[in-house]
């Protein structure tokens, strides 16, 4: 693979630094035709069926963030709730863009707005019920939804709603019993809400989807952070007991849910056990041998694994390699590293050829040029800066040490990168940038931390960021809903900064930035919305703070005894509500 030139006085550690970076990858042998997976569960339901029975084993290296709807807000935690939850609407159970699409779930209808779009009403369907046979109504959502506004108690999830909603003030039902002061959500009967917002927003149904948050709490039931123990049911499951954090749980099937009711999710295995904190090599291993049947991030096999599977017919019959809706990049901090030329020769620094084989090279995905994935309605591919998305680019040093001068810093500096210790593809990441930017003299500090803690306790806090002085980490995202605000505000929106569960590590706080997230939602035209998202992309990318990798691909496996599989959009993985056993 071609490298580009050096300095004669550099040559022999550039080599050698290039084909180190290359090998925490795999090299070409992990790709060519010969290695092409079956693609059979994508854009179609594969190996369908309604048989029942069994128990469906599915697995993580980590831990889930939480088992309580309101408070998760990673992808599979999302996939995985529906199994025993059920939301004021959700993504169908359905492959290709359909996925993508919001529909009816515990309401009759997807949400009416006033005119202005400052209102919108939705009608609960009547006599769904709860795992004890008690009827959903709907004060039980209004209160799911008050509860997020307390981040002390439920620290994890999106925190659109106490953006949005006119309940300025308002600090949640944990510090105020009373839910009638809670003005964001009314209630006129059992069986309707009326959420009013501060401004017009259009895309209030594509909120509404997309997370647990409106999954319905009786507030009897609530017990703040101990809820997500043992979330109340309103799905095809229940949980058998409490849940074991760092262990797992047993979902056993819930006698009250009705699938006359449910398009959406099915009740097929007897039980489902979620196994926490496995060894993700080990778990590559039983995954390929059918011991265990799902394994729950849905970001595929790490290096081992991805070895293993392609070399086999037999295994490659049983995969699926999608583009995964999302991609994989490096929030730089602000706070941290203030000075723009400082961060542009980290980005000029950057080897992306070894951090795109870091993520599996032409199974991992392809190199990305904007924050915003392809999926995303009118995102533009964006223009590189300081940078180049092309295979066997290694970076550029010259430019790294210029920027540094410019900087104050012509011998480099110290920093801290930290990645999720049990996702073995961004450990790759982190080695190879302190690979890359050993080269100009910035030493980069390497730490890991679980991936269920990762994005809320430790780069998910701006407080624990500040005192460990973390300079950059490894970050993924897949869109909230399939547009530029769905995608990009909770990035890099200042207001969306919160103390724990920050999605926006780069912390990037500009007051012109802002004003434009602020006034995008009185937009009613999508295609001019979507400019504004694509000038936004483009200057998180320009401010050096935020380094694109890679639009994701996923390789998949399903163990041949598993059914009704499919690649879900809304997610970016196989869909779980479904999923069932052969034998």
């Amino acid at each position: 693979m071609k490298r580009p030139k050096v300095l004669t006085a550099a040559a022999a550690g550039a080599v050698a630094l290039s084909l180190g970076l290359s090998a925490c990858g795999g090299g070409d042998d992990d790709q060519g035709s010969g290695t092409k997976v079956s693609n059979a569960a994508i854009g179609k339901v594969h190996n369908a069926s309604d048989k029942r029975g069994g128990t469906l084993k599915m697995a993580t290296s980590s831990d889930i963030d939480s088992t309580d709807p309101g408070n998760m807000y990673y992808a599979w935690a999302n996939n995985f709730t529906r199994l025993y939850s059920r939301m004021l609407l959700t993504y169908p159970a359905k492959p290709g863009p359909e996925g993508f699409k919001p529909v009816p779930d515990v309401a009759e209808a997807l949400g009416t707005p006033n005119a202005e779009k400052t209102e919108w009403t939705y009608k609960l369907r009547r006599g769904l019920k709860y795992e004890d046979g008690s009827e959903i109504r709907a004060k039980d959502v209004k209160y799911a939804v008050a509860r997020t506004f307390d981040r002390g108690v439920l620290r994890n999830g999106p925190s659109y709603f106490s953006q949005l909603l006119d309940a300025d003030g308002y600090k949640g039902p944990y510090k105020d019993k009373n839910l009638d002061n809670f003005k964001g959500v009314s209630t006129p009967d059992d069986y309707t809400l009326v959420f009013h917002l501060k401004d017009p927003f259009a895309e209030f149904n594509e909120l509404v989807t997309f997370s647990g948050q409106t999954a319905p709490v009786p507030q009897a039931k609530d017990q703040g952070e101990r809820y997500g123990l043992h979330p109340f049911s309103s799905g095809p499951y229940k949980w058998q007991a409490d849940y074991q954090p760092g262990k797992g749980g047993t979902l056993v099937r819930n006698d009250q849910w009705d699938q006359s009711t449910d398009p959406n999710r099915k009740q097929l295995p007897d039980q489902i056990q979620l196994i926490a904190g496995m060894n993700q090599d080990e778990l590559d291993n039983q995954l390929l041998a059918g011991q265990i049947h799902v394994d729950l991030p849905g970001t595929g096999v790490a290096d081992n694994g991805r070895k293993t599977l392609l070399s086999s017919a037999d295994h490659r019959n049983n995969a699926d390699n999608p583009p995964g809706g999302f991609t994989w990049y490096l929030p730089i901090n602000i706070k941290q590293i203030p000075n723009i030329d400082c961060r542009r020769a980290i980005v000029w620094a950057t080897n992306r050829d070894a951090l795109w084989r870091a993520y599996g090279g032409d199974v991992g995905g392809e190199l990305a040029t904007s924050i915003m994935p392809p999926n995303i309605e009118g995102r533009q591919k964006g223009n590189d800066h300081y940078t180049k998305a092309q295979v066997g680019y290694t970076g550029d040093v010259a430019k790294a040490k210029e920027a540094l001068t410019k900087c104050g810093q012509p011998n480099g500096f110290e920093t801290k990168m930290v990645y999720r210790s049990d996702r073995l593809k961004e450990k790759a990441v982190a080695e190879a940038m302190q690979a890359s930017l050993a080269r100009v003299g910035i030493k980069l500090t390497l730490q890991g931390y679980p991936a269920n803690t990762y994005t809320n306790d430790q780069f998910g806090s701006p407080s624990f960021v500040a005192k460990e002085k973390i300079g950059l980490g490894t970050y993924g995202w897949h869109a909230d809903w399939p547009t530029g605000y769905g995608y990009l505000q909770a990035l890099t929106d200042g207001k969306a900064i919160v103390d724990s569960g920050n999605a926006n590590p780069s912390e990037w706080d500009d007051a012109q930035i802002n004003k434009q997230w602020n006034d995008v939602v009185k937009v009613q035209d999508p295609a001019q919305r979507a400019q504004v998202y694509n000038q936004i992309d483009d200057k998180f990318r320009e401010q050096a703070l935020a380094l694109p990798n890679v639009y994701a691909k996923s390789l998949l496996f399903r163990p041949s005894t598993l059914t009704n599989v499919f690649f879900h959009e809304g997610f970016g993985m196989y869909n779980y509500s479904t999923l069932g056993l052969s034998g």
